[in-house]
C-alpha cells in the first residue's frame, strides 16, 4: 500500500521548486505543517492575552490547547473544509475537536485574517532569516575570490568588445557591490515587517472593544501582548481586514532585485566560460552534453539565470494584487498570494544555494587570460608607446601616424587572415622606434594597465564587505552540495 501511495505521487504535478531544488528549511517554512501549527500558536497567544486582560479563560483551556498545538488531523481539516468551504473555520473545528474544553474560546473575537495574515508575516520574516545567511555566504565566498585575484590582470569588456584592462578580482567586486546592495535591501525589508496583530474584521478592533466592554486601553494592550508573543517589535497601527498588500510588494521587490543581480553575475560567468577564462565547478563524473562528450557547460549558472527570470516575473503579482484591492479588502488576493509569496522565497533560496556552490569552486585559467591580453594589448599600448617616443625626443604627430599605419596593418592580419596580432613585431622591426625598443617589455607589462584596481579591491572589501558580513560569521561554515 505504501509503495502504491508513493507511486501515486508521480501521477500528479509536483512543483520542481520543492521536489527538485529548494532547501528543506525553506520548503518547510511554507509548508502546511508550519502554516497550520502557526495558526494554533496564534490562537494560543490570543487566549493567553485575553486571559491576562481579564476574560474568563482558564489555565486548563490554555494547557489543553498547548498540548494539541502540533497534532493536527489534516484529513479531518480537509473534510471540514469540503463541508464549510472555509479553510480557517475548518481548522477551528479541527482544533476544537481535540480541545473540547477550550472549544468555546478558540478564535474568540478574531477574524480569519488574524491567523491568515499574521502567519504570512511570520513566514515572510522567517523566510528572510533563511535567505540572509545564505546571501552572506555567497558574498563571503566571492570576497575571498576577489581578494585572491585582486592583482590578476584581465581584459575588460565594454559592449562585449575588448577594453582597458581590469583585474579578475576587481570584476568580482562589481558583482559583490550589487550583492551587498541586495543584502542591505533584504535586511531592511525584514526589519520593516510589522505584525498585523489583533485588529478585527475591518481593522477597527470593534469585536475586541465589545469583548472588553469599551476599554480601549485593554484592546491596545491585547494587540501589544500578542505582537510581543509572536516576536515582533511593532504591529501596524492601521489595517483594513488585511495588512496593506504593499508590504508584499516591498518584500518581493527585494527578491526580484536579487534575481536581477544573480542573473547578471551568472551571465558574466557564462560569457567568461565561453572564453575559457573562468569555469564553474565541474564534477568528476559530470556529463556536459549527451552528444558532445568534451563539453563543459555552465549548467549551474544557466540554472540560476533560468530561475532568476522566474523570480523577476513573480514581481508583477504583488504589484497587481495591491492595485486591485477594493476598500477594506477583496478576496481576489488570496489564491494569487498562495503562489507568489512562497514561490518567490523558494526561488531566491534555490539561486542563492546554487550561486554559493558556484562561488565556492570557481576556476580561473590565468594562461588563457594572458593569451587574450597578449592578443589585444599591443593596440591598447599604442598611447604609451607614443608617450615613450616623445620622451625620447620624437615628434608626437609623426609617431601617431607611424603607429596608425602599423596598427591598421596588424588589424588586417587579425581580421582578414585570422592571424595573431603582430603589431609589436612590426614596431620592433621599424627603425623609427629604435630609441624605445629596450622599454617595450615594461611598456607592455599588463600590470601597468590595471590602474588602481588592486587597491580598489582591498578598500572595498575592507570598508563595504567585511563589516556587512560580521553578524553572520557564526553561519559561514555551511557548504553547499547540490543534489542535482
Amino acid at each position: 500500500l505504501a509503495s502504491m501511495e508513493g507511486a501515486d505521487e508521480f501521477m500528479k504535478y509536483r512543483s520542481p521548486l520543492v521536489s527538485r531544488y529548494a532547501s528543506k528549511e525553506m520548503a518547510y517554512n511554507f509548508s502546511d505543517r508550519k502554516k497550520f501549527t502557526t495558526w494554533r500558536k496564534l490562537w494560543i497567544y490570543l487566549a493567553k492575552a485575553e486571559k491576562a486582560l481579564g476574560l474568563p479563560i482558564t489555565d486548563e483551556q490554555i494547557q489543553e490547547m498547548e498540548s494539541h498545538e502540533k497534532d493536527i488531523d489534516f484529513a479531518m481539516a480537509a473534510e471540514e473544509e469540503r463541508k464549510l468551504r472555509h479553510d480557517v473555520m475548518a481548522h477551528v473545528h479541527t482544533f476544537a475537536h481535540c480541545c473540547p474544553t477550550a472549544a468555546p474560546i478558540i478564535h474568540l473575537g478574531a477574524t480569519s485574517c488574524y491567523v491568515g495574515d499574521n502567519t504570512d508575516l511570520i513566514m515572510l520574516r522567517d523566510g528572510f532569516d533563511i535567505l540572509l545567511p545564505k546571501l552572506a555566504r555567497v558574498i563571503d565566498r566571492l570576497a575571498k575570490f576577489a581578494e585572491k585575484n585582486a592583482n590578476l590582470p584581465t581584459l575588460g569588456f565594454t559592449h562585449y568588445q575588448p577594453a582597458q584592462l581590469t583585474t579578475v578580482g576587481k570584476r568580482a567586486c562589481l558583482w559583490l557591490q550589487d550583492l551587498t546592495m541586495d543584502m542591505r535591501n533584504l535586511q531592511r525589508a525584514r526589519d520593516d515587517l510589522r505584525f498585523r496583530g489583533v485588529k478585527g474584521t475591518t481593522g477597527t478592533q470593534a469585536s475586541f472593544l465589545q469583548l472588553f466592554q469599551g476599554d480601549h486601553e485593554k484592546v491596545e494592550e491585547l494587540d501589544r501582548l500578542v505582537t510581543e508573543m509572536a516576536a515582533f517589535k511593532k504591529s501596524y497601527l492601521v489595517t483594513g481586514q488585511t495588512y496593506s498588500r504593499k508590504v508584499d510588494i516591498d518584500c518581493l521587490s527585494t527578491l526580484a532585485s536579487l534575481g536581477a543581480t544573480v542573473h547578471k553575475i551568472c551571465t558574466d560567468i557564462r560569457l567568461l566560460a565561453n572564453l575559457k577564462e573562468i569555469e564553474e565547478p565541474f564534477e568528476k563524473e559530470q556529463i556536459g552534453s549527451s552528444a558532445m562528450p568534451y563539453k563543459r557547460n555552465p549548467m549551474r549558472a544557466e540554472r540560476c539565470c533560468s530561475l532568476a527570470r522566474h523570480l523577476l516575473a513573480l514581481m508583477s503579482d504583488p504589484l497587481q494584487t495591491a492595485a486591485v484591492q477594493w476598500l477594506e479588502r477583496t478576496l481576489d488576493d488570496s489564491a494569487n498570494r498562495r503562489i507568489s509569496l512562497p514561490e518567490s522565497f523558494l526561488t531566491a533560496d534555490i539561486i542563492l544555494s546554487t550561486l554559493q556552490n558556484i562561488t565556492e569552486g570557481l576556476v580561473v585559467y590565468p594562461k588563457v587570460i594572458e593569451r587574450h591580453i597578449r592578443h589585444e594589448l599591443p593596440f591598447m599600448a599604442t598611447e604609451n608607446i607614443i608617450m615613450a617616443m616623445v620622451k625620447a625626443g620624437g615628434n608626437r604627430q609623426d609617431c601617431h601616424e607611424k603607429i596608425r599605419v602599423l596598427s591598421q596593418e596588424a588589424a588586417a592580419v587579425v581580421k582578414q587572415e585570422g592571424g595573431d596580432n603582430d603589431l609589436l613585431a612590426r614596431v620592433q622591426r621599424d627603425p623609427y622606434f629604435a630609441p624605445i625598443l629596450g622599454q617595450l617589455d615594461a611598456i607592455l607589462d599588463p600590470k601597468t594597465f590595471i590602474g588602481r584596481a588592486p587597491q580598489q579591491v582591498t578598500r572595498f572589501l575592507s570598508e563595504e564587505v567585511h563589516p556587512l558580513l560580521e553578524p553572520y560569521r557564526a553561519k559561514m561554515d555551511v557548504k553547499i552540495e547540490l543534489e542535482l
